[in-house]
């Protein structure tokens, strides 16, 4: 039977967590006083990093002292991860991340030294960019419906490059090829830098991907687009259809991006970062520099970024299983 707490154990323990509720705010009052590393797990160049040093911008005329994006690249986003997981929870260290390191790496790898909805802090949404399906001239299709017909009708022929084995791209592939019916090799990149060159050199077929690397490529005519993998339309690609449109319904992948810290991270930290990010990409400035890549805006919170783990898991939990997709 529990002992019932006595009045002045119950004061000493309101002091106790008033004291720490002090000292964190405090904290956060002098934070930053030294540079701050954004730990992001993909290339230079990749949308993700592109999006981290839009925001590295702001957030260092914001609080006036660096902010510092580091690429720190391998095993699908996991080493930088479980880097920042394992850091200090001092603010000085944060990760800047799409959703594979953060949600779906957990379906890919039987064995991670982090768990991505237990060992971060989550701190806002930024944004999500879609997917294109697209095509080198020289494939004799000019729309997805012949891309699937042509995959059919030509086993083995198709070669569809993504950014990496297990991320983003190569899950929407194994998703659409499960849904269209006709199969494609897969030759996983490191990165969207490369494989769009490579696109864009005929050497590979198809390329899945987020959208923003292969705008210009489709606008100047060496690469064909034949679909987004969301459920609009991309301004950018106006004349370019959904995959619903396409012919292919119920089918949609886009990618999200967060920052999060280590567990632990102060709470009056992740208010502050939250505050001038959500203020950046809801301002009209925001909105259009990540429209000028492809991204689309989004202000959400903490639990928006717990929200959008859990959901991630769920949604592809079925597609990583059916397509024996595993990186261990």
């Amino acid at each position: 039977m529990m002992r019932p707490i006595s009045r002045r154990r119950f004061m000493a323990s309101l002091a106790g967590a008033g004291a720490l509720a002090t000292q964190g705010r405090a904290f956060a009052d002098t934070w930053p006083s030294r540079p701050v590393t954004i730990v992001v797990p993909f290339p230079a160049g990749a949308s993700t990093d592109v999006v981290a040093r839009l925001l590295a911008e702001r957030l260092r005329s914001e609080l006036g002292q660096g902010f510092v994006v580091e690429n720190k690249t391998g095993a699908g986003g996991n080493i930088a991860a479980t880097g920042v997981a394992r850091a200090t929870p001092d603010g000085y260290t944060l990760l800047f991340s799409s959703s594979g390191p953060l949600a779906t790496n957990k379906l890919l790898y039987k064995t991670m030294s982090f768990d991505p909805l237990a060992d971060f802090a989550p701190v806002a949404l930024l944004g999500d960019v879609q997917g294109i399906v697209s095509v080198h001239p020289s494939l004799p299709v000019s729309s997805f419906a012949e891309l699937v017909a042509y995959g059919k009708a030509n086993p083995g022929k198709l070669t569809f490059g993504s950014p990496g084995f297990g991320l983003m791209g190569h899950v929407t592939g194994e998703l659409i090829q499960r849904k269209a019916g006709f199969q494609m090799t897969h030759v996983p990149y490191r990165g969207s830098a490369p494989l769009s060159a490579d696109l864009v050199g005929g050497m590979v077929n198809v390329a899945i991907d987020f959208i923003p690397a292969y705008i210009p490529h489709v606008k100047s005519g060496a690469i064909r687009a034949l679909a987004v993998t969301s459920d609009q339309r991309a301004p950018q690609l106006p004349e370019v259809p959904t995959l619903s449109e396409a012919g292919l319904p119920g089918v949609s992948a886009t990618g999200w991006f967060a920052l999060v810290g280590p567990k632990g991270l102060p709470d009056p930290i992740v208010a502050r970062i939250a505050k001038i990010t959500r203020a950046y990409v809801e301002s009209t400035e925001g909105r259009e520099k990540l429209a000028t890549i492809g991204v689309r805006s989004l202000s959400g919170d903490a639990a928006a970024v717990r929200a959008a783990q859990t959901q991630e898991v769920a949604k592809w939990a079925d597609v990583v299983r059916a397509a024996a997709i595993s990186l261990d």
